[in-house]
């Protein structure tokens, strides 16, 4: 209603309050419920936020791996123009100034780069998302000065540090050694410590993850010691990715040397003559697909325990709900039970109920009828035993809140409906087995529905008389009109809907991570090229002895993919692991939870390996193919 001018909307308010029932109805002043909308957007835009950062942040970790890569190849070009200005005087520590400031320059050119890139995404994304149906309100474009300024500082920073150990690397070369036309290799104490070094992290991980899969709950302390666990794991994998890809290099060049020859083999030697190069090269792949792989595993897992468990214990044909979320009303129950075909009806209603200081949604219904419907393995106690002021709980919840059957406790409802927090003494009358059909509480429904979210049942559950429950659903819907928001859903239906969420989450996180491996191809295209140009005279004399331009392309291009099979083997391994110690902690409320390995979509991902490889080996095959044979002979 709008209120007359000059009338204040908070006496208002209080004067509609006083004209209504004390429960069904509220009266609520426009100002509070554009505040209270704006908390509710806020709230929701502040955890997208968070998540759009998390995956920002590992863009931002791939990138590092190819920057410090660049710089390990610049500084690997330009021995003699160091060696030069240390003879001529210029210290250690000028050296790495020079490298620093470079980097920081370039690193402000990128980041300019992507914000001005940013900005234009982001414009256009509300014309993407309108058409997909999303809504979103009108507005301008808001840009915070601090979201300039971070995106600016962060850029820099990760630039600036990933150049540091290269600039370091610089400043050790000496200027006799620098002017040397034989390239210096890594000092065998140095790739020592290293190995020692990451074979610590990687046992350290592993250990932590083999603990981890023997816990059996998703808390808070569990997952954080599963996420240090899985960095330690990666991070442990990637300082000995040089030493593992001397063997796996070295079987996926057997494959290419006997397959095309020559070429197959040149490719093989390149990519084992500068193991560390091939490491980091193929780190950013590697990470990406160990996300990739580990998301895809537990997703899957999940989505077969949740497949399994979404109609385990229901024995209903059928589960009505208000297709737009809210309650639905009462009387929605008795009308359906009106319904021919229909042999028993259960309303569930949902409140919020802590016990002991322990949270959990408590769902209410009939007792009486809880056994036409559903199934419930109760381990002590029965369904019988429930009515009012009695409950059961789930064995999750009776062993967080310590609670056992025969126990007297005091249980505030809590609750969004308006109604005051009410506290009521309850007795435990049984424990059952983790269950999809109800939460972690069962009440009575008389004692949940005045506390009920939305202020009516969340779903109604239906049994239908034998020989009719094929068609019941069309019954139901033409007894209420075919209303679009009632949502009939057959127990095959709530299977396919719990198997779609699981889908479209990960839809979402392989687009997020789709950015990793556009950085990856970059970072692969990145280090082929500067390859192509360091080995100019090398290709030239390939050329000399019988290579022909289609040996160099293919050279490359086998190249390309034996690095980046290396990196998707690795990623892969690594992300079928973390999927299996850890994954059991997402998914603690399924009892049936077991890890199944989607084999054929692991073999895709290998697939888009082989095809990041060939794509990202296409332009710097090309102008390695383009070399005139004489040039590249006497470049330097």
């Amino acid at each position: 209603m709008a209120a007359a001018p000059g009338t204040d909307q908070h006496a208002l308010t209080e004067r509609v309050r006083a004209l209504l029932p004390k429960e069904g109805a509220t009266a609520t002043s426009g100002a509070e419920l554009a505040a209270e909308q704006a908390r509710q957007t806020a709230e929701n835009t502040e955890a997208l936020t968070k998540m759009l950062l998390v995956f920002a942040g590992i863009a931002l970790f791939v990138g590092v791996f190819i920057i410090a890569n660049t710089f390990t190849m610049l500084i690997a070009q330009r021995g003699r123009e160091i060696a030069l200005m240390r003879a001529v005087g210029a210290s250690r520590r000028q050296v790495v100034r020079s490298v620093l400031v470079e980097a920081g320059l370039l690193g402000l050119g990128a980041s300019a780069a992507g914000l001005v890139l940013g900005l234009g995404i982001a414009a256009g994304l509300r014309p993407l998302l309108d058409s997909a149906g999303a809504g979103l309100p009108d507005g301008p474009l808001v840009v915070a000065p601090t979201a300039l300024l971070g995106s600016l500082t962060v850029g820099v920073l990760v630039t600036v540090l990933a150049a540091w150990l290269p600039s370091r690397k610089a400043a050790k070369i000496a200027p006799v050694e620098a002017l040397s036309s034989v390239e210096a290799s890594a000092p065998a104490r140095g790739m020592r410590v290293r190995n020692a070094l990451g074979a610590l992290l990687t046992g350290a991980g592993v250990a932590v993850m083999l603990y981890v899969s023997t816990l059996d709950n998703g808390a808070e302390t569990n997952l954080l010691l599963a996420m240090f666990g899985s960095f330690l794991t990666l991070a442990g994998t990637i300082v000995l990715a040089p030493l593992l890809s001397r063997p796996l290099v070295f079987l996926a060049g057997r494959v290419t040397t006997r397959l095309f020859g020559v070429s197959g083999k040149l490719a093989q030697e390149n990519a084992l003559r500068n193991p560390r190069r091939t490491a980091a090269t193929s780190s950013a792949l590697m990470i990406g697909l160990t996300l990739i792989t580990g998301l895809t595993v537990a997703g899957h897992s999940v989505d077969r325990a949740m497949s399994r468990a979404a109609v385990q214990g229901l024995t209903a044909d059928y589960r009505i709900a208000n297709s737009a979320y809210l309650g639905l009303d009462p009387k929605l129950a008795d009308k359906i039970a009106d319904v021919p075909g229909v042999a028993a009806t259960t309303p569930l209603a949902s409140a919020g109920l802590t016990v002991d200081g322990e949270y959990a949604l408590v769902s209410g219904l009939d007792p009486k009828q809880l056994g036409k419907v559903s199934d419930i393995d109760f381990t002590s106690g029965s369904a019988a035993a429930l009515g009012p002021g009695r409950i059961a709980v789930s064995e999750t919840y009776a062993g967080r809140a310590g609670l056992r059957t025969g126990d007297i406790v005091k249980g505030r409802f809590d609750l969004d409906s308006g109604k005051p927090a009410g506290l009521k003494q309850l007795t435990v009358v049984g424990v059952y087995a983790e269950n999809r059909v109800v939460s972690g509480v069962v009440g009575d429904l008389g004692d949940v529905l005045p506390y009920a979210m939305d202020g009516g049942y969340d779903s109604v559950l239906v049994k239908a008389e034998p020989g009719r429950a094929a068609g019941l659903d069309r019954e139901i819907r033409s007894a209420f009109g075919d209303s679009p928001l009632l949502k009939v859903q057959s127990r095959e239906q709530i299977t396919r809907e719990e198997s779609g969420a699981i889908d479209v989450m990960l839809a979402m996180m392989y687009g997020l991570l789709g950015m990793a491996a556009v950085i990856a191809i970059l970072g692969v295209i990145n280090t082929l090229a500067m390859s192509v140009y360091e080995r100019t005279r090398e290709i030239g004399m390939l050329r000399a002895i019988g290579l022909d331009r289609t040996g160099i392309r293919r050279m490359l291009r086998l190249e390309s993919v034996v690095i980046s099979l290396f990196g998707a083997v690795l990623g892969i391994g690594t992300g079928v692991f973390l999927a299996w110690t850890g994954g059991s902690l997402t998914a603690s409320g399924l009892p049936d939870y077991t890890t199944t390995v989607p084999w054929p979509r692991l073999a895709l991902f290998l697939a888009v390996a082989v095809l990041i490889g060939i794509l990202a080996s296409l332009w710097p095959a090309g102008r390695a193919a383009r070399l005139n044979m004489l040039r590249a002979i006497n470049a330097q």
